[in-house]
């Protein structure tokens, strides 16, 4: 058994007022290098990305980082990568703010975008 960190990756970049709105696709690829030089405690990281942010991050794996892109709307990429990992046995962790995309992703502990944030 694995354990899985998903990563709503529009959730957590919009938890910052950064100026983020101005360059989606720079806030991704700030995230995505984040995630990857990030101390984190599980074995795989799925960050999935919707929307203008996925032109800042090619998707696919990159180390230990896989890039989702969601064909149409965020939250039904992040449920189906949550139901993925655990139908396969493994131990998932989603990192979203969205109460309702929380509570989609049974199964999986909730953390929030600060948890994250304060962890890169």
């Amino acid at each position: 058994m694995s354990t899985v960190l998903v990563v709503d990756g529009a959730n957590v970049v919009g938890a910052r007022p950064d100026g983020w709105w101005k360059d989606r696709a720079g806030a991704a690829r700030r995230l995505h290098e984040a995630l990857l030089v990030a101390d984190l405690p599980q074995d795989r990281i799925v960050l999935v990305l919707e929307g203008q942010a996925k032109g800042g991050v090619r998707p696919g794996k990159d180390a230990h980082v896989h890039t989702v892109h969601a064909p149409k709307d965020g939250d039904a990429a992040i449920v189906g990568v949550v139901r993925e990992a655990l139908e396969k046995g493994d131990r998932v962790t989603l990192v979203t703010a969205d109460r309702m995309l929380q509570a989609r992703c049974g199964g999986a502990t909730a953390l929030g975008p600060s948890w994250l944030l304060d962890q890169i």
